[in-house]
């Protein structure tokens, strides 16, 4: 049990009590608020908070639920002196992200193809669990190259083209990466799993955009009304979900060793410059970007399913990199910190979730300073820039415009945020802001949260005819399970537009386009 206290119509504030060191700001209005009040991932928000050497707040996005150790949709930031590293701040499907390919082609160019598209992408991209992508297995010598090169490794095997790089997170390939840091174990099982989708929430979904909230910034994008794009949700597969399992046991007996204080064992951890500290991160570096090959192969094979339905060569068909984002990492980043975030929000204009009116001031994301194009302080309060450690499960990054990390290509829009929804609604492209980068170290929430668990998910539907239901609303799906169907009801989700409106308000990020699905291929 805890006190809360509402800050304004976007954020709740978890006051330092008990052993917290800092405060937990989470970003809800009351109605997403209401959704979580009785739920543990408020208990894990505070339980974060304990940790040595974090700085600031404790933080959460508007899309939190409960999850393992961190609530999914957390975020934080550890000193590198003081602080620790957590697997539990990442996940265990390590660079889970999303990737987004926009195209040449328009909705009236698809549709008549929708069923053989989606029935060919299922074919060419396995999924499930357990499924088997390329052939021969990875060998070692693979794992060696894969795990330090990244999206990279994969484009000189012949997967997409060097010019996808330049639009993926840290150019699809963290640094510090250590083969020898990833079992055998992981390995083995991960050794077949390259360009598959993987089980539960993972799809790929042919989208069209639907609305256009901002049209300069769409212009940066390369968005247009109609526009088919493709989305990509998916993972580091077996490879990543064995390396958190193989560091978790080695995190418990560090945490003992170092005398760390623990609210929760899921919470297991190791100061930053320890061996262990150490060997976590190389190791999740290693398998992040096998996840960037993953998304880079499975990108490979969605051009070339289209290109052959549709008779197009790449030239025509346009299916280009929009943005790769990761969600389940933790990342070494320069930011200004301080106790806490700013108090109160600024003033906002009625229509401003619709984008018929201008952004308030510190809402649009002007570039902090420091940053190109910017202009003196965006700070609400005097900081001084440092490296630290952010973690971020189950959320992703949200850099402004003028930030040396955000792509060339979107210096002035901010880079692109990706925000899925759920199958029967719609998806959300959005743009970094000066004022999330400032409050939330550049970060966003991942998604639109679950708010029902699978099994509940799938005692509901209780036989309804969910595919026929998707179909009368003019969406294809395959799955490789009909409970996995079951499990991904659109209802088991939080609505996103409500999710992102929040997202917008607080200043997190700013709506560019929405996207509604044609056709899904579920794990």
């Amino acid at each position: 049990m805890f006190d809360v206290e509402r800050i304004d119509d976007c954020r709740i504030r978890i006051p330092k009590q008990g052993k917290m060191r800092v405060e937990g700001i989470v970003y809800v209005d009351e109605i997403l608020y209401k959704g979580i009040k009785d739920d543990m991932c408020l208990q894990q928000v505070a339980n974060v908070a304990t940790l040595p050497g974090i700085l600031k707040a404790s933080l959460a996005m508007p899309d939190i639920h409960w999850g393992y150790g961190f609530p999914i949709g957390g975020v934080a930031a550890f000193d590198l002196d003081n602080g620790i590293v957590s697997p539990g701040g990442v996940g265990y499907d390590i660079n889970c992200g999303v990737r987004l390919l926009k195209s040449h082609l328009s909705l009236d160019q698809v549709k008549p193809e929708l069923k053989n598209l989606v029935n060919h992408l299922y074919q060419k991209i396995p999924s499930g669990v357990g499924s088997s992508g390329l052939h021969p297995p990875l060998s070692e010598s693979d794992y060696k190259k894969l795990f330090v090169q990244g999206a990279e490794w994969a484009v000189g095997c012949g997967f997409g083209q060097k010019e996808d790089l330049k639009h993926l997170e840290a150019e699809g390939a963290l640094p510090g990466a250590d083969p020898d840091g990833v079992s055998a174990r992981a390995k083995k099982r991960g050794a077949d799993q390259l360009g598959t989708l993987g089980s539960g929430n993972h799809f790929l979904e042919i989208d069209f955009v639907s609305q256009i909230f901002d049209e300069e910034k769409a212009a940066f994008l390369g968005l247009f009304p109609n526009q088919i794009c493709v989305t990509i949700h998916c993972g580091s597969r077996g490879v990543g979900h064995q390396t958190c399992d193989d560091h978790l046991g080695i995190m418990l007996q560090a945490s003992k060793k170092y005398g760390i204080d623990l609210p929760d064992p899921q919470l297991c951890c190791a100061p930053i410059g320890s061996e262990e500290g150490r060997r976590y991160l190389s190791a999740m570096a290693a398998v992040a970007n096998f996840a960037f090959a993953n998304r880079q192969v499975i990108a490979h094979q969605v051009r070339k399913v289209f290109g052959h339905l549709l008779k197009m060569n790449d030239k025509d068909l346009g299916m280009e990199v929009v943005y790769d984002v990761c969600h389940n990492i933790a990342k070494f980043e320069n930011h200004r910190v301080s106790e806490s975030p700013r108090t109160c929000l600024p003033g906002l204009r009625p229509g401003f979730f619709r984008g018929d009116s201008p952004s308030p001031e510190g809402v649009e994301g002007e570039a902090p300073s420091g940053f190109a194009g910017g202009e003196g302080d965006a700070s609400p309060y005097n900081r001084e820039e440092k490296k630290v450690l952010v973690h971020r499960k189950g959320a992703t990054r949200a850099f402004p415009p003028g930030h040396p990390e955000t792509p060339e290509a979107y210096q002035k829009s901010g880079q692109p945020v990706l925000i899925p929804g759920d199958m029967g609604r719609y998806s959300y492209v959005l743009v970094g802001t000066g004022q999330a980068f400032d409050e939330v170290f550049g970060s966003s929430c991942h998604g639109a949260g679950r708010v029902m668990s699978r099994n509940k998910a799938l005692k509901s539907i209780q036989g309804r005819p969910i595919i026929k239901e998707l179909e009368e609303q003019g969406i294809i799906i395959k799955a490789d399970s009909f409970r996995t169907i079951g499990e991904e009801i659109p209802e088991a989700y939080k609505d996103v537009a409500h999710v992102v409106e929040v997202v917008e308000k607080g200043g997190l990020a700013r709506i560019v386009a929405q996207l509604k699905p044609l056709g899904v291929v579920k794990g």
